[in-house]
């Protein structure tokens, strides 16, 4: 069994986020796997390519984005296994809880954003990347969050646009070559 709820618009002390909840019908164990170890993150992350330095103050490098053309070095923020995970993504934050529910695993995704505009643009990222954590989770990874492309993208952002949250309107042109 998995839950899937849409991404929610929330403030948090001031700053704009957007949330997700999933339960996943497997161990926290399994879930924490998925999340922080850069071999799986690679399937359900927009940046496939991933090195982690597993701990607090660690460093954390994302690549290989086709819309970011340069791989980019930030901090672990919170490393607690295998409850939480939390680090910089450029002037983002994003927050990983796991807890153990009766039906598995607990999985709270939480990005508090840089500006409220790109709350839309991100929970249609986040849909798309956590459709791909579901299926590493359960042993049979994707294509990858990128797979689809934009055509795959649009409409999930029109729905989010279409909930009401914020949007500055920014895309990618093209991807980074």
């Amino acid at each position: 069994m998995q839950t899937t709820d849409n991404g929610t618009y929330l403030e948090i002390e001031g700053r704009p986020a957007v949330r997700f909840e999933r339960i996943y019908a497997h161990p926290r164990d399994r879930v924490w796997q998925a999340v922080t170890d850069p071999r799986e993150m690679r399937h359900g992350f927009p940046s496939p390519e991933v090195s982690l330095e597993a701990r607090e103050g660690g460093s954390i490098t994302l690549g290989g984005d086709p819309y970011a053309p340069e791989a980019r070095t930030s901090k672990v923020l919170v490393w607690d296994p295998p409850h939480r995970f939390g680090f910089e993504w450029e002037e983002d934050q994003l927050f990983f809880t796991l807890t153990e529910v009766e039906e598995g695993c607990r999985l709270e995704l939480l990005n508090l954003l840089s500006s409220a505009g790109a709350a839309a643009r991100n929970a249609a990222g986040w849909e798309m990347c956590l459709e791909q954590l579901a299926l590493t989770i359960s042993g049979t990874p994707g294509g990858g969050a990128q797979e689809g492309g934009m055509d795959a993208f649009m409409p999930v952002l029109e729905s989010y646009k279409a909930e009401g949250l914020p949007d500055d309107g920014w895309l990618p042109d093209t991807p980074a070559t």
